[in-house]
């Protein structure tokens, strides 16, 4: 695909999660209420008192209780999906990062600015290179 066939508008929303809340679930209910067909994690500031990370090439997943500064979140998301990486701090100031699972719970606020390519469609296709299912980008029709 030549990058000139790409290119997108976009366009940012804001969002603030409150103690409590699951960012996967919350990231899912915000997507399918705002139709969002090719969005991504923008910006974000925020802390968590659990941290659910499944860490590279590993098949389980890492659930941490505590207090955590979120360092970084970034990825991709779709209606049906989103690949995300997250790093943290912890109180002694300790990183960890990996994919981000289910059981992320915000501990004081969770700041996010995201983003939508108006133009394009996020999908997932099996890759056999990768093995697993890779991000598929086309143009919007109409």
């Amino acid at each position: 695909m030549r990058a000139k066939d790409l290119v997108s508008s976009s366009q940012f929303y804001s969002l603030r999660l409150q103690p409590g809340a699951e960012l996967i679930e919350q990231l899912r209910q915000f997507i399918q209420v705002n139709h969002i067909k090719a969005g991504w994690i923008a910006s974000v500031v925020g802390s968590l008192s659990s941290v659910s990370l499944r860490y590279a090439g590993c098949e389980w997943t890492s659930l941490i209780e505590g207090k955590f500064e979120v360092i970084a979140l970034g990825g991709t998301l779709d209606s049906q999906f989103e690949h995300l990486h997250m790093s943290v701090a912890d109180e002694t100031g300790r990183v960890i990062a990996g994919h981000v699972m289910s059981g992320n719970i915000v501990r004081t606020t969770l700041e996010l600015i995201i983003g939508e390519l108006c133009d394009v469609e996020f999908s997932r296709q099996h890759c056999v290179l990768s093995g697993y299912d890779e991000l598929v980008i086309t143009s919007k029709e109409g």
